[in-house]
Order: structure tokens, then C-alpha cells, then sequence
């Protein structure tokens, strides 16, 4: 039996009022053509090395293998727009540039406390089963989201809001209760390949198809070991994710910042030095990174990132710092140290 809109209303009030930028409401399912497209993902191999996309796989397409029992999705947005050029950093190669949405707490920390929140609130007024989910199951959490009318997959394969432009953050419960549906936003990408032709590496082999192993965000955040040479020099100065497909999409303009104060970007974190982070210790990382998203790759895998940003920056200046990383006992951290040595 449907709940009353009432519910649905009450659950969109408390939403906005928790911070939430984006709320929509869809059936706990996908369609066949969705499990295709991720079966044709994984088959490609450009999912690369993250073996978990891999895994429950039925579950991952279906919302109704991962809970049987589960009827509505309410899917969440947070914005995390920022209120500077996000690619300004690019222009400076003695420093690093992070990812917009790395440049203060962790995303999923900030975002499930939210939906805890939330769920408290739904079941305190409908007793039922609820789950919430922040990217830490197996979820498609951008095909729910598109359904619940937040957006569409945009050619760069992340979700495009009206409103919010390409940056909003994701979250979402499922509940056993049956709530009414909103209907699923068109495609507003029309004739615009701006995300594509932005990509330094060349990741998206067709519209609305990315090659993780590509993919900068993949290779400075998920690839452990070497990255491969024919990706070092367009990396740059990116020594953690790549916000370029998303920062060109056109629907940005109508993005207002971000007001979730926990993700407004720390002064050190937007152009840090890399003269600075080539001399982390894994004690010194770990301060520097406590409760962001970055500290969970290790200062190994960082530094590795920062050694190949020194060896692009073209600056003599930076000699030592690629001396002090060729040193390194991590044999990946010494050979990107040694390469951007030859390259200085």
C-alpha cells in the first residue's frame, strides 16, 4: 500500500533542512539494460584494478538481489560546488592540484551521518525497514539517482543537475516502504562533447563510456604500483583525482557553492606545495590528512603522485625534492622520484 504524500513531503522537508541539496524518490530497481551496461563495463576491462566492481555483480544491477525486501529508494544529493575556478591550480606546476571534492573532510563520513539522520526521522514516523548507503555497497548509485529525477548520466558518466551542474555528492536509503515516485530527468547533454575533449588522457572511448584505466582520478587514486609512462606527463601537477570533465560541463553555471561548510575546501589543500608534500613521512601524512578522503590511499601511493607532478613541473628548483624521493624505500615512490628526475 502506497504511503501518503504527506510522508513524502515531510521526508523532502527534513532533508533540506539536514543539508541535503538534491532529494528524489524512485522504485528499488533497475532495468535490464542497466545490468547490461555493466556487464559490458566489466567485460571491456575498464574497470582496471578495482576487482570490487567486479564482485556481487547481480546485486550491484539489482537493488532487489542486494534487499529483497527493499520497495522505495530515496535517492540524496550534497553539492559540493566550488566557489573558485576548481582548475586554477592547474596553471601553477610547483604546486599540487586535489580534486574539489578531497579538499576537506571525507565525503562519506559527512554524508551518512545525514542519512542516519534521516532515517531516524522516516521511521519514527512510518516503522519500517530502512538501509542507507554512501558509495560502501554494492550500488549504482548514479542509475538510482537519474531515476529519482536528480539528473542524468552526462556524457562524462557522472551525474548532470539542472541545478547543481556536475557536483553533487550521493547517498541513498531504501526503505520497505512504498513511497510515490518522481519521474527520471531527460538527457540534457544534447550536442556538447566539452567533458570529453577536456580529458588530458583521452578516458572516454564513446559518449557516455569511461575507461577507468585512463582515468586520472583512477590512476592517482585506485592504480597501485607504477603509473604507466604514456599517462605521467598529462597528469601534470594532479596528484590527487581530476576534476576536468567535470569542471568544463556548461550546466555549471546555473551551480550555486557548495554550502556544506565540512567540504569548503582548506586553504592548504588547494595549492599545496610540492616541495612541502615530497618531504611527508607517513606520520606527517597522516596528520596532514586526518579525516579526508586522501588519507586512504597512503602516503606511499600519495608521494608516488607527487614525484611525477615534480617531474612535470619544469622547475630546477624542485631538483632536491625528486632527489629526496628517489631515495625512497617504497620502489615505486624511487623510480616515479628517478623518472621525474630525467625529466628535470
Amino acid at each position: 500500500m502506497a504511503e501518503p504524500p504527506s510522508l513524502k513531503a515531510a521526508i523532502t522537508t527534513r532533508a533540506v533542512a539536514l543539508g541535503f541539496d538534491a532529494i528524489g524518490f524512485t522504485a528499488a530497481r533497475l532495468t535490464p539494460q542497466h545490468r547490461a551496461n555493466l556487464e559490458s563495463y566489466l567485460a571491456a576491462g575498464h574497470h582496471g584494478t578495482m576487482a570490487w566492481l567486479a564482485e556481487r555483480t547481480a546485486q550491484r544491477a539489482d537493488p532487489a538481489a542486494l534487499w529483497p525486501e527493499a520497495v522505495s529508494v530515496v535517492a540524496l544529493g550534497l553539492s559540493y560546488a566550488p566557489g573558485t575556478d576548481p582548475l586554477a591550480t592547474l596553471a601553477h606546476p610547483d604546486r599540487g592540484n586535489i580534486s574539489v571534492y578531497a579538499r576537506n573532510r571525507d565525503y562519506h563520513d559527512i554524508i551518512k551521518g545525514k542519512l542516519k539522520h534521516l532515517a531516524q526521522f522516516i521511521t519514527a514516523r512510518a516503522p519500517a525497514g530502512i538501509k542507507v548507503f554512501v558509495d560502501t555497497a554494492p550500488v549504482m548509485e548514479k542509475p538510482l539517482a537519474a531515476a529519482a529525477g536528480l539528473g542524468w548520466q552526462g556524457k562524462h558518466t557522472n551525474l548532470v543537475s539542472r541545478t547543481h551542474g556536475s557536483w553533487l555528492l550521493l547517498g541513498e536509503i531504501m526503505t520497505t516502504l512504498d513511497l510515490p515516485a518522481d519521474p527520471p530527468h531527460a538527457d540534457r547533454c544534447g550536442s556538447c562533447t566539452k567533458c570529453q575533449a577536456a580529458c588530458p588522457t583521452d578516458a572516454f572511448p564513446a559518449p557516455y563510456r569511461l575507461d577507468a584505466t585512463r582515468c586520472i582520478s583512477y590512476l592517482t587514486i585506485e592504480h597501485d604500483g607504477p603509473i604507466p609512462d604514456r599517462f605521467r606527463a598529462a597528469i601534470g601537477n594532479r596528484i590527487y583525482g581530476c576534476d576536468d570533465c567535470l569542471a568544463v560541463c556548461p550546466w555549471n553555471k546555473f551551480a550555486s557553492a557548495g554550502r556544506e561548510h565540512k567540504l569548503a575546501a582548506r586553504d592548504d589543500l588547494v595549492a599545496p606545495p610540492l616541495a612541502g608534500l615530497a618531504r611527508l613521512t607517513d606520520a606527517g601524512f597522516r596528520t596532514l590528512f586526518a579525516g579526508s578522503p586522501i588519507k586512504r590511499i597512503g602516503r606511499n601511493r600519495f608521494v608516488r603522485n607527487v614525484a611525477i607532478a615534480i617531474g612535470n613541473s619544469g622547475d630546477p628548483a624542485l631538483r632536491e625534492s625528486a632527489a629526496i624521493l628517489a631515495a625512497d624505500p617504497d620502489p615505486v615512490v624511487a623510480e616515479a622520484a628517478r623518472w621525474a628526475q630525467s625529466r628535470l
